[in-house]
């Protein structure tokens, strides 16, 4: 591949698509990238056994940057998750065995695959902090890195500036030293150059940009990009469930492709540039749509982004289970369903549903005639029934109209 334009081409499409928040040595970053196939490493804390929609828009660069000529580092904090980082948290995390942990860490990798290769001649590798952060004796490390960073530097930080009312631990603190001595560990390690991070990663990233630098090099580099947030500014990736996760057994590929289906209108071309591979004029056509023809675009979004995180076939049966119930198109199999443990409730009688102690909704109206029910329900889910047992099949936000699926029902 020929440089020049291949690793031009890697800002132009970060900065078109609307990636890029800060940047620490723009001039610099974009004469590096144009000459030579740089390293970058992301990090990923393996908090928990599955990737959310918060690490979704960082592996997407990734993507974008590998396919560029450029070589991925995923680095799953093994270490740096005993600890837990402080930015945007209000309150310390729980700290995890290391059991957990490594149980998590190759769960991670697992999802990640989906995002870049480990083939070819850039291909990306998965590295563990805790290989080289957890024999670490404390001593060593707080004469030699602890000793280049200002405590009065660090407090003005914002990920713990918001912490000091509420109380910040010594043990919270480290983690930026320890997260910078991550990208030092790389840049010596592989000639890893760039960390890039959340925009809320700004801070931990300058630290290790300036601990590179502190030593006598001159060519560390940081770059954050947007988070994804909603039009009142609010993260994307909640449901009443939780968090939006990528694993389809904590969150089914039909919920995770309704969560992209019923996104606010304003919130369209940012989903469709950050989130899918469409180009860009195809991205700006679909967000120019108005009215009811906006949803249009809503239904490609969700099916490319379902496609990209559980793949094709799964992407297309949550599309025809989605016009099963809203069009009355397709099949309504592939929808996740959950049998009532009453088998003597009549949907007809009944007011109050419940499933074991908790109440899931209320029946507002039968139609005889075509075998419809409308429920009104208590977390958005869908119920219809086959004569005495009841399946939820699917969300409507609060109302939905139903097909019954039975001969006798109503009689």
């Amino acid at each position: 591949m020929e440089g020049m334009n291949v690793m031009e081409n890697v800002f132009n499409i970060l900065e078109e698509r609307g990636y890029i928040e800060q940047m620490t040595h723009p001039k610099e970053m974009k004469e590096l990238f144009s000459k030579e196939s740089v390293a970058f490493y992301i990090g990923i804390d393996p908090t928990a056994d599955s990737l959310h929609v918060g690490h979704f828009v960082s592996l997407m660069v990734a993507s974008h940057m590998q396919k560029c000529g450029h070589k991925p580092i995923i680095l799953v904090g093994g270490g740096t998750a005993s600890i837990g980082d402080p930015s945007g948290k209000t309150d310390m995390r729980k700290m995890l065995s290391r059991e957990d942990i490594n149980h998590n860490v190759e769960c991670l990798k697992k999802q990640i695959e989906k995002f870049v290769s480990f083939e070819g001649e850039n291909a990306a590798i998965i590295v563990n902090n805790a290989d080289w952060l957890l024999d670490f004796k404390f001593v060593d490390f707080m004469r030699e890195i602890g000793s280049l960073f200002s405590v009065n530097k660090m407090l003005a930080a914002e990920c713990y500036k918001q912490r000091l009312e509420t109380g910040l631990t010594f043990f919270e603190m480290s983690y930026m030293l320890m997260q910078s001595y991550d990208f030092l560990h790389l840049y010596n390690t592989y000639g890893c150059k760039l960390e890039i991070g959340g925009n809320d990663q700004w801070s931990n990233i300058i630290g290790g940009v300036d601990l590179i630098r502190k030593i006598g090099r001159d060519d560390s580099y940081g770059l954050t990009f947007k988070l994804l947030t909603t039009k009142e500014g609010k993260k994307m990736g909640k449901t009443e469930k939780g968090a939006l996760w990528l694993d389809a057994n904590k969150v089914s590929p039909y919920e995770f492709y309704q969560y992209w289906r019923n996104i606010e209108d304003e919130s369209v071309e940012k989903v469709l540039s950050l989130l899918t591979f469409l180009d860009m004029e195809e991205v700006k056509r679909l967000s120019s749509l108005k009215d009811e023809k906006i949803n249009e675009a809503k239904k490609i979004a969700a099916y490319e982004i379902t496609k990209l995180i559980h793949g094709e076939e799964e992407a297309k049966k949550a599309e025809e289970a989605s016009n099963a119930l809203f069009n009355g198109q397709g099949s309504i199999e592939n929808m996740p369903s959950m049998k009532l443990e009453s088998t003597n409730i009549s949907i007809i009688d009944a007011n109050s549903l419940y499933h074991k102690d908790e109440r899931i909704g209320v029946v507002t109206k039968f139609d005889k005639n075509t075998h419809k029910f409308t429920i009104k329900l208590t977390k958005g889910n869908v119920i219809t029934c086959n004569r005495e047992d009841f399946t939820k099949i699917g969300v409507n936000n609060k109302k939905s109209m139903l097909r019954c699926v039975c001969d006798k029902c109503g009689k």
